[in-house]
């Protein structure tokens, strides 16, 4: 396998062979003990003029099984099918140990507007626990079901949910000739909508925090440049196009610096810019290849790839200047790091003879926890609550994108079974309801 020479140099790619623009599907491939059994009926939409083709129950039931906190019930073995919670007899549900009940309707408020509403029920306790009514352009329905999937999820947890937001990721396909193509879809893998497509490698993407904009390289030009584009307006800039390695840009926590590598003075470092000013800060100098920095939660430090100690594996530097500091020690290869929002875990490829997994590092205990069983796993990206990690992995001759739980015990694939998807990253929460 080339993962060490695509980790640390970036210009290594897998074989792409596929079509693209098909909505991702989702397959469950583990389950978790002990998650917290719940409904959710069909909502009522009987007195809408025209039929939804997105089932909002259905959407809910796939984000809060995905989460592997909760486990909800087959609709074939409900007792009812209840739209409002005085029609609810709790100690049916009760009988058939389901601890929560979401009902709900859809309603027609005016022209091309729909009234949706849901309530979150305490079977046990026989009680709501939510209630909320939403105004809803019809193009919007699917982002209003992650909505009230993050409303469950944060009230029953007390953690806010992150099914409401977007990934992106580098897709291509085989038809006359290779076309590559960077591409935002939901979390679910519904909506792709694509950013660029290019004859040429597109890489690296990354959002900005507050996911208006992704950071990528392009190789339209033969060689390797760094853009940012604007996701609304489709409008780019080229950031760097030094000669040589120009890779792996990272936006930071208050989006005015990037991180990235650059190889202008021969060996591969690791740089801030000023994104108004686009002064350079040159942080590592050493013989080395230093490359994939990411920030710190609070934009103090960058941890970033070296091979410096003779196999790769994570530093951590601080961005004000000082000498890095190695914070990985067991095992010979870890790569492509990633910190939770919190700060207190970090993402990473473990490497453990020809077999590369995700791995997560507690950083105050120093504890390292393998979440993944597969042999070619790459890319991890926290969700932005820092409870799921998006991550890819090869299945036969494609790449294929899975989610995993923070603590590796609920897992499940998104895939286009028509193609092969690479370099997955998870993006920040949305600013504002749509």
């Amino acid at each position: 396998m080339k993962l060490m020479l695509k980790t640390l140099l970036g210009f290594i790619f897998f074989s792409f062979s596929f079509q693209l623009y098909a909505a991702i599907s989702i397959e469950i491939t583990e389950g978790v003990e002990g998650a917290i059994p719940m409904s959710v009926v069909k909502f009522e939409s009987a007195s809408l003029p025209v039929r939804m083709k997105a089932d909002i129950a259905s959407i809910i039931t796939n984000d809060l099984n995905r989460s592997g906190v909760f486990k909800v019930l087959n609709n074939e073995n409900y007792p009812a099918t209840p739209h409002y919670s005085k029609d609810v007899d709790y100690l049916k549900w009760r009988a058939i140990g389901q601890e929560y009940l979401v009902v709900g309707r859809i309603l027609s408020k005016t022209a091309g507007v729909l009234d949706v509403q849901f309530q979150l029920l305490d079977v046990l306790k026989q009680k709501q626990l939510l209630g909320y009514s939403f105004p809803v352009r019809l193009r919007n329905v699917r982002s209003t079901a992650h909505e009230i999937s993050d409303l469950i999820y944060q009230k029953i947890t007390g953690i806010r949910g992150a099914f409401n937001t977007r990934i992106a990721y580098i897709s291509a396909r085989n038809n006359k000739s290779r076309k590559y193509v960077l591409q935002v879809a939901d979390t679910d893998g519904f909506n792709p909508q694509t950013v660029l497509e290019s004859d040429e490698p597109l890489m690296s993407p990354s959002w900005s925090p507050d996911g208006q904009s992704l950071a990528y390289v392009s190789f339209e030009n033969k060689r390797p440049e760094i853009f940012i584009q604007h996701l609304a307006t489709a409008r780019r800039s080229k950031i760097t196009g030094f000669k040589g390695i120009n890779g792996a840009p990272n936006w930071s926590p208050d989006g005015k610096r990037l991180a990235l590598v650059l190889s202008r003075d021969k060996s591969a470092d690791i740089y801030t810019m000023n994104i108004a000013t686009k002064k350079l800060t040159r942080l590592t100098r050493h013989r080395s290849i230093d490359t994939e920095p990411v920030w710190s939660a609070g934009g103090a430090s960058l941890i970033f790839t070296s091979d410096r100690s003779g196999s790769p594996q994570l530093y951590e530097v601080p961005v004000n200047g000082g000498k890095p500091k190695r914070i990985t020690f067991e095992g010979r290869y870890n790569t492509a790091a990633d910190l939770s929002p919190d700060g207190k875990n970090i993402v990473m490829v473990y490497g453990d003879r020809g077999s590369y997994k995700i791995a997560q590092l507690e950083r105050e205990s120093g504890n390292l926890t393998l979440l993944t069983s597969n042999n070619l796993d790459e890319s991890p990206s926290f969700s932005p609550n820092g409870r799921m990690v998006l991550y890819a992995s090869t299945q036969g001759n494609k790449g294929v994108l899975y989610m995993v739980s923070l603590d590796g015990q609920s897992r499940h694939k998104l895939s286009d079974q028509a193609g092969d998807i690479r370099e997955p990253v998870w993006g920040p929460y949305k600013k504002n309801r749509q």
